[in-house]
């Protein structure tokens, strides 16, 4: 099944998320290599692409586990996780309607 991680950034966490971008991008790739990554990506804190000094809010991952349990240990994982990026991280699962 789908499951979105919905994950919210400490304020001025940028620094971090920049140090850790390598290893959390890693994680994306190898989840999209094995066919289960629907999409990912970060919420700039300003409606820009890049938004410089601005950073980002927080990311959202949606991928597929065989279980909540299992969506639950792979986003606690992250190292945005152990770094201290992320405040905050909820998992629900998603069904996917459209397109």
């Amino acid at each position: 099944m789908w499951f979105a991680v919905h994950a919210k950034d400490h304020p001025d966490s940028l620094a971090k998320r920049m140090a850790a971008r390598p290893e959390h991008l890693a994680r994306l790739q190898a989840l999209q290599a094995e066919g289960r990554l629907l999409l990912a990506g970060p919420f700039p804190a300003i409606a820009s692409e890049d938004p410089g000094p601005a950073g980002f809010t927080g990311s959202l991952i949606v991928a597929e586990f065989a279980s909540q349990a299992d969506a639950e240990a792979w986003a606690a994982a992250d190292p945005y996780v152990a770094t201290g990026v992320y405040a905050h991280v909820e998992v629900k699962p998603f069904r996917k309607t459209l397109p």
